[in-house]
C-alpha cells in the first residue's frame, strides 16, 4: 500500500475541516444556482440542488496551512490552473468561467459524489485514495465528473447559452 494512503487518517481530519470551514463561507457568500443550473444540477444526481451556491473567484488556489498545503501536493486537483472547486454544497467558481455550464455541472456531480458517499470526509477518503492510486485525471470519481458533464454544448437558441447533447 503507498504511504501516501497509509497517511490518508492523518490527513483526513485537517482537509474535512478545511472543505467544511469553505463550504459554510460559500454557502454564506455565494449565489443560488439558477432554475437552469439547478435542473442541470439534477440531471447530474444532485439530491438537493436547491442547497448549492456558487461563489466567484479570481483565484481557486485558496489553500492554507501546512497540512492542507502537503496534502495538494499529493492530490494536484487544486491548482492555479483550477478553475471550479466542489466543497459538497459550495462551488468555488473561477471569475473568468462564471456560470460555465459544463463546468458547474462538472462540480455538480462532485457534490452528488459527497451525498452518495456520506458526507466530506467519505468523499475525500475516496477522491483522495484514487487520486493517489490512479492519478488526478485517471481517479474514477474524476472520471464520472468529466463523463457526466461532458454531454452538455453550447448553442445559441437555448436560453442559458447550453443545450443537453
Amino acid at each position: 500500500m503507498s504511504l501516501m494512503v497509509r497517511l490518508l487518517p492523518l490527513v483526513l481530519p485537517v482537509a474535512s475541516g478545511w472543505v467544511a470551514w469553505h463550504e459554510r463561507r460559500i454557502l454564506r457568500l455565494g449565489v443560488p444556482l439558477s432554475a437552469g443550473e439547478i435542473a442541470d444540477a439534477a440531471r447530474m444526481g444532485v439530491r438537493h440542488p436547491e442547497k448549492i451556491r456558487l461563489l466567484k473567484t479570481d483565484d481557486i488556489t485558496v489553500l492554507n496551512g501546512v497540512w492542507v498545503r502537503t496534502a495538494a501536493r499529493w492530490i494536484p486537483s487544486v491548482s492555479p490552473h483550477t478553475v471550479g472547486l466542489s466543497l459538497r454544497y459550495g462551488i468555488y467558481v473561477r471569475s473568468r468561467h462564471w456560470r460555465d455550464r459544463r463546468l458547474i455541472a462538472h462540480e455538480c456531480v462532485h457534490t452528488a459524489q459527497y451525498e452518495r458517499l456520506g458526507g466530506i470526509r467519505a468523499f475525500l477518503r475516496a477522491y483522495f485514495t484514487e487520486c493517489i492510486l490512479s492519478g488526478y485525471p485517471g481517479a474514477p470519481l474524476e472520471q464520472e465528473a468529466i463523463m457526466r458533464s461532458s454531454g452538455l454544448q453550447p448553442d445559441q437558441t437555448d436560453p442559458f447559452g447550453w443545450i443537453e447533447g
